[in-house]
């Protein structure tokens, strides 16, 4: 089933590999989810077999028109994910560098995901 709700947050000062924040934020997916992915997550497969992700084209292997239609199909699940995320940095917690303490940044991104996870109730 997809869902539109935020279930994990992970965050970091300054700039982190999608795949690194997830292994450092021991979340930890069951075998029978299937993770559609973004190429952020380049190695995830590694640790969790159910996982789909676009495949990369290069000036030597250009992808045939089966990965495209995959890819296209891949990309057309994620727009849930990607809409969700837009709509959190609608906040500009994410959009803008966060100038205050950072002590708070937690309880506000928390706050702010269960806002729009209320708003998805309501």
């Amino acid at each position: 089933k997809n869902t539109a709700e935020i279930i994990c947050l992970a965050h970091e000062k300054g700039r982190r590999h999608d795949v690194r924040l997830l292994e450092e934020s021991k979340t930890r997916l069951h075998p029978k989810i299937k993770a559609v992915v973004d190429l952020g997550y380049l190695g995830l497969q590694n640790n969790h077999a159910n996982t789909d992700m676009p495949k990369k084209s290069s000036k030597k292997n250009p992808l045939t028109k089966e990965d495209k239609a995959r890819n296209c199909d891949i990309s057309k699940r994620r727009v849930l994910c990607e809409n969700v995320i837009g709509a959190v940095k609608r906040f500009r917690i994410l959009a803008d560098k966060y100038r205050n303490r950072r002590k708070r940044l937690k309880l506000r991104f928390s706050l702010i995901a269960a806002f729009y996870n209320h708003g998805l109730s309501v």
